[in-house]
């Protein structure tokens, strides 16, 4: 990709990409500690509604102390990165008006991963989307005004789905039929309600565990209720045109080396309603044992091979096929997260092209009731106690007026939802006045004409 090489030539010329974050978690720290490593590569500021979070990370991640400012204001947050300081701030908006390049949100809200994506784009600034929350809800029309605006609008490098849609890239690249792609993950049915209270059994994590540690209860549960799964491949989907199974996930059970054999239609014998979908593959059986060979961190992309001849070049070059020997697969066991975060800097401002970027509106996550909801009951979104996210269609979630996960927090019910079934615009008041659910208004409202 000769990066390392580009990015040298930048430190040589003191010319480094100047990078703005906002947010000072998990995802954050891990960038952090690789970005005090890489060349050519300067951390503007940190934003954080406490900064004191921000220092906290740089320290544990390896940086000085002594790098690092307080600033209030953009003009403080420049002249503190010309000095060679590292900026905090609770001010996202200054950190965003201040001499940067890129910017990355990494807050996980969509509420304010919507308002500062749309002040990056308005500023001129490339946006890396690491909150795929936001970009589940609104990155259509997020890239689509990234690019009036003449900036870059891309997914995060290191999560999975911009790891899913390099696969992708690299398979039709080559001129292989793309037939599903996806990732793994831990997955029973009964997962889907669980709640930030029962998570840890599920984890087999202690009360004592869990006090000891910075043990986030929603977000762990995101993972687990499957909620975070549908956001991902929605994200997918929207970013390479795979639509979605009408069954939206089925969470098959697979082995690494049957890929290519569960995950083709059934008319071939597989178990997916058609070509070009995604999908997310259990690491256990339904009885709770253990997948042999799982993938419950990595991604995969299944292909077809095109003509006989390319088919019998997967025999002979001894690719693993499905039994017909038309059906291969290439799968990545693990994603480094936020480690892995730097290609996306790197890919934006070397060569101006984002790590996936999400193109069309195919897909859709709507919420789904935990429980019986009634009139009264306020939802709590993402990983919560009420509901939980299911990989939609977007055009059987319009028909349907169902409620995008992203909005649902905060929300109140004003019409009786039973377990398990979609909620709708009309099951419940939201607030209006929010810039994400203006945004996504508009984006349904162009979809629809």
């Amino acid at each position: 990709m000769n990066f390392y090489a580009m990015l040298q030539k930048r430190a040589a010329e003191n010319n480094p990409i100047r990078v703005g974050v906002i947010g000072a978690g998990k995802f954050s720290s891990m960038f952090l500690s690789q970005a005090r490593l890489t060349p050519g590569m300067q951390i503007v500021g940190i934003a954080d509604l406490d900064p004191r979070k921000a220092l906290q990370a740089l320290v544990k991640t390896g940086w000085d102390s002594s790098q690092t400012a307080t600033a209030d204001s953009s003009g403080a947050i420049s002249d503190a990165a010309r000095r060679g300081r590292i900026a905090l701030t609770d001010d996202a908006s200054a950190l965003i008006d201040a001499d940067c390049q890129i910017i990355m949100e990494i807050t996980g809200n969509p509420e304010a991963g919507t308002t500062h994506a749309l002040r990056a784009i308005k500023s001129g600034k490339h946006m890396v989307m690491v909150n795929v929350e936001a970009d589940c809800l609104l990155g259509p029309e997020l890239a689509r005004l990234a690019r009036q605006q003449g900036v870059v609008y891309s997914m995060a490098y290191g999560d999975q789905p911009a790891l899913i849609a390099e696969q992708l890239d690299w398979a039709r690249t080559v001129g292989f039929e793309v037939v599903c792609a996806g990732k793994g993950t831990r997955y029973q049915p009964e997962y889907h309600y669980s709640t930030p209270e029962t998570v840890w059994g599920y984890y087999g994590f202690s009360e004592e565990q869990v006090a000891s540690g910075d043990y986030n209860g929603q977000m762990f549960n995101s993972f687990l209720d499957g909620s975070k799964s549908a956001i991902e491949m929605c994200a997918v989907a929207n970013g390479s045109g795979l639509v979605p199974q009408r069954a939206g996930l089925q969470f098959p059970s697979v082995d690494i080396n049957d890929l290519a054999e569960v995950l083709k239609p059934v008319s071939d014998g597989g178990i997916l309603e058609q070509d070009g979908t995604v999908e997310v593959i259990a690491s256990e059986w339904r009885d709770g044992t253990p997948v042999a060979a799982d993938l419950r961190w990595g991604v995969y992309v299944v292909f077809r091979a095109p003509t006989p001849y390319v088919a019998r070049c997967f025999q002979e070059y001894g690719m693993k096929t499905d039994s017909s020997g038309i059906y291969a697969a290439l799968y990545r066991p693990y994603h480094f997260i936020g480690l892995e975060l730097g290609i996306s800097v790197a890919s934006i401002a070397l060569r101006g092209e984002p790590t996936g970027c999400s193109r069309e509106f195919v897909a859709d996550v709507a919420a789904c009731a935990k429980k019986d909801l009634q009139p009264g009951d306020i939802l709590d979104g993402e990983g919560g106690y009420t509901v939980f996210g299911r990989l939609l269609q977007a055009q059987d979630s319009l028909n349907s007026r169902a409620l995008p996960l992203g909005l649902s927090g905060r929300a109140r019910v004003t019409a009786p939802v039973a377990k398990g079934d979609v909620v709708t615009y009309d099951h419940v008041e939201i607030d209006h006045s929010s810039t994400a659910y203006a945004v996504r208004r508009q984006m349904e409202r162009s979809m629809t004409g």
